[in-house]
């Protein structure tokens, strides 16, 4: 039987094979059947992400380059996403046809050639060619302004500016860098405006701060700095810079990145940008931006984690794989981050139960690990249902902490969270309302003890109270508004509880608990037809447990149980 592909590809070789039929270059030995069909299952295979696969078929028919327009730009892709950067450059350089390269990624990637080759006359020529192109799209655009900053920067050695275009939290970042490079006065007070973005961004550049830092020796403001880091609320680069320093392993830095080097600064950009596409969805993209990147810069391996998370998003585990060769012991933190995402990888392919043997045997291997890791074990390990471990967990970060520190309270409320599982109310109850002791009106707490204790029916007026301040600070969360409307079910306030159910169903339709929540209400309306029917979706629901199936089939029949 042919399959689909292959009916698709015939399909498009009957049809590119009737609109040459008519003109003069049938006559040419390039548009066989051979070349054609290697050309359409490159494109088949694009366009399924097989990217080496592509490249095989698009290197079979590389015959068409100089004769059909769109191959090349596909072809350009498809080397890029195989990291073949320098392939990708040659291939530009020697197309005959001047017309067929006129595109943003082929003035792009020679752009980004010349600066790599330290050509900044040549790139000031492929930045014009760029620039015709900048009105694209919003990205190209963003591209396109902040490389003519930088090929300005590396002809004049100095800043452009009064740019007449504002694009936030990128401005700063590369104003930074740039006066990094040019070793400018103000570099430290822009590091540290980025430093202060409350975000993962603001995070990242920790990391680049402490590298300038260390190149005008400044240590004292190094471990100043680190000293106040919260070590289990950090991202990856600012983790492994902490331990960098603790360590006293200060050259690390400047190995993997310099401001001086205009390679960097540029790859730094362009990782910028691959992070945007990521962010945006757009996974294909983000990778062609990030082998980019990393032909500028391909000492920052620390960078693949992006590229992880983009094969991770894809479930394109051979590719994942690859990418996490890239992590070894010497840098434990990111060696760590593998362990985690080849025990994903062992959930998905394989079972659960494997993945938490794997994860929890590496673990074990490691010498030493920091609190970090214990902490997200314990996370790891109460996501497989292993609650006692997680408990092993949490009572040990929690012994090495602050006991006043806000960490300490979200550490209780997780451990709390797992003597729940296990049946232990008492030591639920303990770690809460110790939790909120430190932190009064943490939502999510309050909610979490406070339908405990409804299900217990358990100091039911007090509940009530912490779920109307929870409310009150998370009106739109459908657990906290599921909640409380079950609250007034049990408190015989029907009508009450259904506005709120109602609008519990419209945040999450598809959650079991809202939906037998809202059945029970329903029934008690006198709305029988009604409950059934949400009752019914309970038992359509994939990840609804068995005892609650059975107590839906009792419903049905029956009716909810008296309280």
């Amino acid at each position: 039987m042919v399959t689909k592909i292959y009916k698709i590809i015939f399909f498009c070789l009957f049809v590119f094979y009737q609109n040459i039929s008519y003109s003069k270059s049938l006559e040419s030995p390039v548009f066989n059947e051979k070349n054609l069909y290697n050309y359409f299952s490159a494109l088949v295979a694009l366009d399924k992400n097989q990217n080496y696969e592509s490249l095989k078929f698009f290197n079979s028919s590389k015959y068409l380059k100089e004769s059909h327009e769109p191959y090349i730009k596909k072809y350009i892709f498809s080397l890029i996403q195989n990291g073949k950067i320098k392939k990708a450059v040659n291939e530009i350089k020697t197309m005959k046809n001047e017309k067929f390269i006129d595109f943003f990624e082929a003035q792009l990637i020679l752009l980004l050639n010349s600066l790599k080759n330290n050509d900044y006359k040549k790139s000031t020529s492929y930045l014009n060619s760029l620039k015709l192109h900048k009105e694209e799209g919003t990205f190209e655009f963003i591209v396109s302004s902040f490389l003519e900053q930088y090929v300005y920067l590396f002809n004049n050695k100095k800043i452009k500016t009064n740019s007449e275009y504002q694009f936030g939290s990128l401005d700063l970042i590369n104003n930074a860098l740039q006066s990094c490079y040019l070793g400018k006065s103000n570099t430290e007070l822009l590091f540290d405006k980025i430093i202060k973005l409350n975000d993962e961004g603001g995070s990242r550049y920790l990391f680049f701060y402490t590298n300038y830092l260390l190149s005008q020796n400044n240590l004292t403001k190094v471990k100043s700095i680190f000293k106040n880091i919260d070590s289990l609320n950090t991202t990856l680069l600012t983790a492994q810079s902490k331990k960098w320093v603790d360590q006293e392993n200060y050259d690390n830095f400047a190995k993997i990145f310099s401001c001086k080097n205009s390679s960097d600064l540029i790859a730094e950009l362009l990782f910028l940008i691959s992070n945007l596409y990521s962010i945006e969805g757009e996974l294909e993209k983000s990778n062609f931006y990030f082998n980019l990147s990393n032909y500028l810069n391909p000492k920052f391996k620390f960078n693949f984690t992006l590229q992880s998370e983009n094969y991770l998003e894809k479930e394109d585990f051979d590719k994942l794989k690859n990418v996490l060769k890239n992590f070894d012991k010497k840098n434990q933190i990111y060696y760590w981050y593998k362990i985690k995402k080849t025990a994903q990888i062992i959930d998905k392919k394989n079972s659960s139960e494997q993945a938490f043997n794997y994860i929890k045997t590496e673990f074990n291997k490691i010498n030493n690990p920091s609190l970090k890791m214990i902490y997200e074990m314990g996370n790891i390990v109460k996501g497989f249902k292993k609650y006692d471990l997680s408990i092993k967990y949490y009572s040990k970060v929690l012994s090495q902490i602050d006991s006043s520190s806000t960490m300490y309270a979200n550490i209780l409320y997780r451990r709390g969270g797992s003597y729940e599982k296990i049946g232990n109310e008492k030591k639920l109850d303990e770690d809460l309302l110790k939790s909120l002791e430190i932190n009064p009106n943490k939502p999510f707490v309050l909610n979490y003890l406070a339908y405990a204790w409804l299900e217990r029916n358990y100091r039911i007026d007090d509940a009530i109270d912490m779920l109307e301040k929870a409310y009150a600070q998370r009106k739109n969360d459908p657990y906290i508004i599921d909640s409380i409307g079950w609250a007034y079910y049990l408190t015989g306030d029907y009508v009450r509880a259904e506005n709120l159910l109602r609008k519990a169903i419209k945040l999450m339709p598809s959650d079991p608990i809202v939906n037998d929540h809202y059945g029970d209400i329903l029934w008690k309306l006198d709305r029988k037809m009604q409950a059934n029917y949400f009752w019914n979706n309970v038992l359509s629901f994939e990840d609804t447990e068995d005892q609650m199936k059975k107590d839906i089939h009792y419903k049905i029949f029956k009716g909810p149980k008296e309280i």
